[in-house]
């Protein structure tokens, strides 16, 4: 599916390397264009290389290319509450906390709350600020 979604322009997965060793992945899925142009950041990394900055670097990677060769106004990152390092890696990449999404996403058979980050192309990082556990 996901090569599929890649060919009609509607995901960018991109593979992370470390070391030489495949270790995560970064998927910008939802592309969207006309008044909206925007996008969603889902990402998953090894343990074995988790808590070196080498997410927060994918995403502002990833957000760079988005908002300066694609020209998209919004990216989202929407983020299992209990998952503080993924809303850490959301948070340190300039992200903002936007909203708390009850049962948002089937995971795992069941329908799981999430909190939705934010950003937009104009935004500067200045604006950030710390998500707000529920």
């Amino acid at each position: 599916m996901m090569k599929k979604e890649a060919r009609e322009g509607r995901a960018l997965p991109f593979a992370i390397e470390f070391e030489g060793k495949f270790v995560g992945q970064l998927t910008v899925g939802g592309l969207w264009g006309g008044s909206s142009r925007g996008a969603f950041f889902g990402y998953w990394i090894d343990e074995s290389v988790a808590g070196r900055g080498l997410m927060t670097t994918c995403v502002e990677m990833a957000a760079d290319y988005c908002f300066n060769t694609m020209l998209l106004h919004r990216i989202e990152i929407n983020v299992r509450p209990e998952n503080a390092a993924s809303c850490a890696v959301a948070v340190k990449a300039g992200f903002t906390q936007e909203s708390y999404r009850p049962r948002y996403l089937h995971i795992d058979g069941d329908w799981r709350d999430h909190i939705g980050f934010v950003k937009f192309r104009d935004t500067p990082n200045e604006e950030n600020v710390e998500y707000q556990e529920k």
